[in-house]
C-alpha cells in the first residue's frame, strides 16, 4: 500500500522462505473476498465470544475491549489486526473491527477516537499527509516492521528492469501503468512522482481501481505471457505469489523505505497501557511476516483468517511471549 491531501489519497521486503503460487482458482476466492471486504467503509463489529473454530477466547473480555481498525484490501492490516484479536482475546480483551475502504477515513476516525489503533500504518512516507493532519491526534505506539517501500512491478520475463526503461516503451504496456485504490498514497506518489520524473506522464496513463482488480489483471497478463506494470509494495504477500520483479528506481521517485507502525488514538496509552505496551514491543521480521501474511491471506483466506493466525502462532510458540512477557 503511500502520500498529500489527505481527501484525495492512500497504500502493502516480504520474503516468505518458500515461493508460492497461487492458483487461479486460490486468487480467484482470495480476490471474491477482497473485493466484498473492501467496499466495507461502515464499522464492521468483530464477533467475540467465539473463534472461528468454535472455541471460547480465553478471558471473556473482561479486560476491555480494543476497537482495531483497517483496509482489509491491505492485508499487512488485515494480518497484524488478526494478530491482535488472537492475542488480546487470550488476554481477556474484548477485539472489535473497524473495517474502511480508504486509508483518509480511517485516520479521521482515530483522530476521533472512533478507532483506538490501526496497526499497520504508514507514517512517514506513505501516509505522511494524514499524519500531517491529523497526527496531533495520534499516539504512535512504534514500528513494528522496517523497509517498507512502494514500488512498480513488472513480470520476471519482462526484459526491463528499471523504470526509466519504460520510457518510449508505452505500445507493448498498452500505454498503462495499472494501480490500486484512486485514494492510495501508491496511487499519488507513482502519478504525480514517479511518472513525471521518468516522463512518462505523457506516454502511460495511470489506471487506477481496487487492489483486487489490479492482481487479477496482473495474473491474466502473466496466464497469457503478456507484459505489464503495476504498482505494488513491500511488505506484500503478492510479491512472493506472482512471478514478478521490483524495478529499479535510480531517481529514488518512488520515495524512501519506511516503517510500519501502530498508530492509536489521542489517549490510548493512558486508557489501555497494558495494550499499548504489547503493541510497542511487536517486532517482525522479513521471514516471520512473509509467512504470517501468506498463511492467513493465502493458506486460510477468507472466512478462516482466525485459523490461520492461529496456525501461523502454533509454527511460532514462543512469539506471544515477546509480547505479554
Amino acid at each position: 500500500m503511500r502520500t498529500t491531501r489527505p481527501t484525495e489519497h492512500e497504500q502493502e521486503v516480504t520474503h516468505v522462505p518458500q515461493q508460492k503460487t497461487l492458483s487461479r482458482a486460490g486468487f480467484g476466492r482470495l480476490a471474491a473476498g477482497l473485493a466484498a471486504a473492501g467496499l466495507t467503509l461502515s464499522a464492521c463489529a468483530e464477533e467475540t465470544a467465539t473463534n472461528s473454530t468454535g472455541s471460547e477466547p480465553s478471558g471473556g473480555g473482561e479486560a476491555g475491549t480494543v476497537r482495531l481498525g483497517f483496509l482489509p484490501s491491505w492485508t499487512d492490516g488485515l494480518s497484524t489486526a488478526y494478530l491482535w484479536k488472537n492475542v488480546l482475546e487470550k488476554e481477556g480483551y474484548t477485539v472489535e473491527f473497524e473495517e474502511l475502504s480508504e486509508a483518509a477515513p480511517l485516520y479521521a476516525a482515530i483522530a476521533q477516537g472512533d478507532v483506538d489503533v490501526y496497526p499497520s500504518g504508514w507514517p512517514q512516507v506513505t501516509h505522511a499527509d494524514y499524519m500531517a493532519e491529523y497526527g496531533d491526534q495520534i499516539e504512535d505506539l512504534g514500528a513494528w516492521y522496517d523497509g517498507a517501500v512502494l514500488t512498480l512491478a513488472v513480470p520476471q520475463y519482462t526484459d526491463v528492469d528499471s523504470i526509466d526503461q519504460l520510457a518510449g516503451q508505452a505500445d507493448r504496456f498498452g500505454g498503462r501503468i495499472v494501480g490500486i485504490e484512486p485514494g492510495a498514497g501508491l496511487t499519488r506518489v507513482t502519478g504525480e512522482q514517479a511518472m513525471p520524473a521518468y516522463g512518462l506522464d505523457s506516454e502511460y496513463e495511470l489506471v487506477t481501481s481496487s487492489t483486487t482488480a489490479m492482481l487479477a489483471e496482473l495474473q491474466s497478463s502473466i496466464d497469457a505471457q503478456q507484459d505489464i506494470v503495476v504498482t505494488l509494495w513491500r511488505p506484500f504477500w503478492a510479491n512472493t505469489a506472482f512471478p514478478v520483479k521490483d524495478l529499479a528506481d535510480p531517481e529514488g521517485a518512488m520515495g524512501q523505505a519506511e516503517t510500519l507502525n501502530s498508530l492509536a488514538r489521542t489517549g490510548f496509552s493512558d486508557d489501555m497501557p497494558e495494550v499499548a505496551a504489547m503493541m510497542s514491543k511487536l517486532r517482525l521480521t522479513d521471514e516471520q511476516y512473509g509467512t504470517l501474511e501468506d498463511t492467513v491471506v493465502n493458506e486460510y483466506g477468507e472466512g478462516r483468517y482466525d485459523d490461520g493466525v492461529q496456525a501461523w502462532l502454533d509454527a511460532n510458540p514462543d512469539f506471544t511471549a515477546t509480547l505479554t512477557s
